[in-house]
């Protein structure tokens, strides 16, 4: 397969929304296009025909020294077919052009391998989330 990781490329509101429901995640759609305004970059990758989002990323923060990594996305068709590790490895080559010396991100214990295989080193870390 050979498709490119792009950075800010050109992103309708609705397909990230939509790429999250097709991953199982909730859709989100009220944060779409707010994260396009808000984040440092994200990067995309469209299918063979150039017409469908079939992965997607983003980098936010204030810009400085740290920028935490979000939303790490590949449409379930396109899964397990090598196209994961290019897209945070392109993530993280521009985090670097963009200057910023630290990126963190949060996962499943599951996903370990496959992100220190892109570079990152597992560490502890809290997580705080809204009582509902």
């Amino acid at each position: 397969m050979d498709l490119k990781v792009i950075i800010n490329p050109p992103i309708e509101p609705h397909e990230v929304p939509m790429l999250r429901e097709l991953a199982g995640w909730e859709g989100r759609q009220a944060d779409y296009p707010a994260v396009f305004e808000r984040c440092n970059f994200w990067a995309g990758v469209r299918d063979e025909r150039n017409l469908e989002l079939v992965a997607f990323g983003y980098v936010a923060g204030m810009g400085l020294q740290h920028g935490y990594m979000e939303d790490i996305l590949v449409h379930p068709e396109y899964q397990r077919k090598g196209l994961g590790q290019p897209l945070v490895k392109r993530l993280l080559q521009e985090a670097e052009r963009f200057g910023l010396e630290i990126v963190t991100l949060t996962y499943d214990v599951k996903h370990t391998s496959f992100y220190t295989g892109c570079g990152f080193t597992p560490s502890a870390g809290g997580v705080w989330r809204r009582a509902m």
